[in-house]
């Protein structure tokens, strides 16, 4: 597995398969702040993207319910197009689980994140499964999974702002 060097909050990732890579963190924060944080497009923008990448999010937009759909934008200093990530929500069970569709490539993947309370904390555990071992290779090539560790960091640190007096659950 492999984590954050020298943070206390480790990101652990793991192929578990041809088809299937796996993340997990533990966040200090409770369950219905780190699912908000997934849900919320004022949320999401704040931490999904690794700033170390130098892209930007034009356009946020989730309905994160079951058959809703997203659509994430981002433009990149070296890309005149913008890229643009969009599917639907198999399944979205408040505070406990989502499940989403990737369609904007020909072989998408289906992300999981399940979100569980524990020992004080949350648990949250995003397993992304491809539908072939040439897709995930390509995903690993293009970069794609290489930012969960400064993402999810990220999101550490905006729970960490948001304290546990937050309403948007």
């Amino acid at each position: 597995m492999d984590s954050d060097s020298g943070n206390a909050a480790r990101t652990e990732s793991e192929r578990k398969s041809d088809l299937e890579l796996v993340v997990a963190r533990s966040f200090a924060a409770p369950v219905g702040i780190v699912f908000a944080a997934w849900t919320q497009p004022d949320l999401l923008r704040l931490w999904w993207v690794p700033k170390s990448c130098g892209i930007t999010f034009i356009a946020c937009e989730t309905d994160a319910r079951t058959g809703g759909t997203y659509k994430f934008v981002f433009s990149h200093p070296a890309s005149e197009a913008p890229m643009t990530f969009f599917g639907r929500y198999i399944e979205a069970t408040p505070h406990s689980r989502l499940v989403w569709t990737n369609e904007e490539g020909v072989e998408g993947a289906v992300t999981t994140v399940t979100f569980a309370a524990q020992d004080g904390q949350t648990r949250v555990v995003m397993n992304d499964t491809y539908t072939s071992a040439q897709a995930l290779e390509e995903a690993v090539a293009s970069g794609s999974t290489s930012g969960f560790a400064e993402s999810f960091a990220q999101l550490d640190d905006l729970l960490r702002d948001l304290g546990p007096g937050f309403e948007g659950v």
